[in-house]
């Protein structure tokens, strides 16, 4: 199945999204309606929350006096983490309770508040983030809920800022227009990427990526992406992935690039890349059994060094390639010294780029990139292999050292 992780600050507009894909045919789970239902009265959430707040937090037919519960945990952060310290795994229970019984190829979306906040966002193929201004959503609350405009400070004081949220977000959906604009956005996004994500995941098959051989411009959200990329796909298998890091043309800042993220994913062995494959295609990134090898470069020519597993995301909104290497094999050495290398000399940059650009508007008529791609190689091993050897060698730069970290997963 295919999970989303839904959030926004309070009046972002979130729960009308939330509406809007049950409509379209998504399992929805409801964070604030769970937190309702687990301290109804009678349940051990509402007998722990008594305890630990007293007895004045009930009303006079037993049930939780939410008022009188917002006015004390919004107003102070630690009663507020002792609120949450209850409810929240609660919740977590009957989320997970609900979506076991979802199908293969549904679309599960957990509609979560403080996803952010609680570092839930590995857990989601895609974490939607609803954003709506600081001032719009004071007004919301003023205009629709009749709150004070403390009352509306002190609530968006107890949430995550809105540019950590905006960072979470593999989706950001903005709701500074009107209501018509955030659905068609909406359902845009549900026929245009989520049902095609959730078929491919299901059939386990990568994203068909159109268009030909296009470089973009450079752009810091590369770099955002990959954190949050790596963070999911590190999750995914933590007892057999050693590190994941961000390399290639979108790793090095002010490179221009084609939109593709490109991870390497570290393992002890290729035993263990094999064994990852079903938890890495779970995660939306299926293998590509026809991609195993690197092409291989001097002063290292030997094919059988430079074996790999190769992986691919099942995203049609996000192209993303992994790269599942043994630590300390040639071609992880190589990833990492030459994102290493390229970062740190801006004239080395600068020739690379001037490279790319040149094969691109050669290959501008190809209609894709494999040509491409097989045109650089000449540079990276004739041109890019002494030149960076000789700056390792001058910095002493050196690839980090997993071996004690796989040594560790082993023994568990």
């Amino acid at each position: 199945m295919l999970k989303i992780g839904l959030t926004g600050g309070i009046a972002s507009g979130k729960s009308l999204v939330a509406s809007r894909l049950r409509e379209l045919g998504a399992v929805l789970v409801d964070a604030d309606v769970l937190a309702r239902e687990v301290v109804e009265p009678g349940t051990p959430g509402l007998s722990r929350v008594v305890e630990a707040f007293g007895p004045g937090i009930l009303d006079a037919q037993g049930r939780l006096d939410r008022p009188q519960l917002g006015a004390i945990v919004f107003q102070d952060p630690a009663r507020r983490e002792v609120l949450n310290g209850i409810v929240h795994p609660l919740v977590r229970q009957a989320a997970a309770a609900t979506i076991s019984g979802a199908g293969p190829g549904d679309i599960v979306v957990q509609d979560i508040p403080l996803l952010v906040e609680s570092g839930q966002g590995s857990n989601f193929h895609l974490v939607l983030v609803v954003d709506a201004p600081d001032d719009v959503r004071i007004q919301r609350m003023l205009e629709f809920r009749q709150m004070t405009a403390e009352d509306a400070a002190a609530r968006m004081a107890s949430q995550a800022t809105r540019e950590e949220r905006n960072a979470a977000a593999d989706v950001l959906l903005n709701n500074s227009g009107t209501r018509e604009e955030l659905l068609a956005t909406v359902d845009a996004l549900w026929e245009q990427r989520l049902v095609p994500f959730a078929e491919n995941l299901s059939r386990g098959v990568r994203a068909t990526r159109q268009g030909g051989l296009v470089l973009a411009a450079a752009t810091a959200d590369w770099s955002r992406q990959g954190v949050l990329l790596a963070d999911r796909i590190a999750a995914a298998a933590p007892q057999e992935i050693l590190a994941v890091d961000h390399i290639g043309s979108t790793s090095v800042p002010g490179l221009a690039a084609k939109d593709v993220i490109d991870l390497q994913v570290t393992v002890a062995d290729l035993a263990s890349a094999d064994r990852i494959a079903p938890a890495l295609a779970a995660a939306g990134f299926p293998a590509v059994p026809e991609v195993t090898l690197d092409t291989p470069k001097s002063p290292h020519p030997d094919p059988s060094q430079w074996h790999k597993r190769f992986h691919a995301n099942a995203d049609p909104g996000r192209a993303v390639n992994l790269h599942v290497r043994v630590a300390g094999s040639p071609g992880w050495r190589y990833a990492l010294l030459f994102r290493d290398w390229l970062r740190s000399d801006q004239s080395a940059a600068a020739q690379y780029q001037a490279h790319k650009l040149e094969l691109a508007d050669a290959g501008a008529g190809d209609g894709g990139t494999a040509a491409y791609a097989e045109a650089k190689e000449p540079w990276f091993t004739d041109v890019a292999w002494p030149l960076m050897e000789e700056w390792a060698q001058r910095t002493g730069w050196m690839p980090p050292s997993y071996m004690s970290s796989a040594e560790g997963k082993r023994g568990q």
